[in-house]
């Protein structure tokens, strides 16, 4: 399920997902990059990473900058806050730079602020009404700070437009910057480079070219009308990103969201 945030709010947080699963099987879970950092909420949830150590219930992740293979041990239920990805960096004053690929427990960021929609998380409650309280503990943290770098949402929202072709040139003639501290301000906003940035939205607007093709059509029109000079590139781009190739992406049948799905 996934809900819109209010309109308000939709220049900080870019949508909330609710994820369920009632099978006492272990799964096999990989997320990837999509260009935006976020905050779980999970009361039950039994997922470690790749070697094996357990994720928090509730933690904030850093930007990603490819896939992180995850496991689950028995039901679950968690909400996921996809953030705008300068978000984090404007509520906590933290370089995003600095928590690039990373994963921080609630409790060392808000302290027990969150702990209401945990208790909520733990008894069930609807997910719109946890949303709801979500969306008034945001407005009320974004009330309080200072906004004066929007002129980086301005350029992310550029970016998002051109589908990942804008060039630095593009973005210095946009923003009236020069190249160097584009770079620099963007790094510390949004956690990665311009150039890193725009191939993640290059592959994600492939993705969303593609997703109506069988695995076995021919990628190419797609793959030329997301910006790729040839399939070698794309590939590339692909399995750097995602750790698979553009036809392994297409057979992946349980996509649970743009950038989570689950290995087979």
């Amino acid at each position: 399920m996934q809900i819109s945030p209010p309109k308000h709010l939709a220049g900080f947080i870019k949508h909330y997902i609710f994820l369920e699963n009632s099978q006492k099987n272990n799964r096999n879970l990989r997320l990837f990059a999509d260009g935006n950092t976020g905050m779980i909420i999970s009361a039950d949830m039994h997922m470690h990473d790749a070697e094996g150590n357990f994720l928090p219930l509730s933690f904030f992740y850093g930007q990603p900058t490819s896939y992180k293979n995850l496991g689950t041990e028995g039901p679950f239920s968690l909400l996921a806050v996809v953030f705008q990805p300068y978000f984090f960096n404007l509520l906590f004053g933290i370089a995003a730079k600095e928590i690039r690929n990373e994963i921080i427990p609630a409790e060392d960021i808000v302290q027990d602020l969150l702990a209401p929609f945990q208790a909520a998380m733990d008894r069930k409650s609807a997910p719109r009404m946890l949303i709801s309280g979500l969306n008034s503990f945001f407005t009320h943290l974004i009330a309080s700070k200072n906004n004066a770098d929007l002129w980086v949402m301005q350029l992310q929202q550029y970016m998002l437009l051109n589908k990942g072709m804008a060039s630095l040139k593009m973005l210095e003639h946009f923003s009236g910057y020069s190249e160097r501290h584009i770079e620099r301000t963007f790094e510390n906003h949004i956690g990665i480079a311009p150039r890193k940035y725009n191939s993640i939205i290059r592959l994600h607007h492939f993705l969303s070219l593609a997703k109506n093709k069988a695995p076995e059509q021919n990628m190419a029109e797609p793959c030329y009308s997301a910006g790729y000079f040839d399939q070698s590139h794309l590939i590339r781009d692909c399995k750097s990103i995602t750790g698979l190739t553009p036809t392994q992406y297409m057979k992946t049948k349980n996509k649970l969201a743009v950038n989570f799905i689950e290995l087979h």
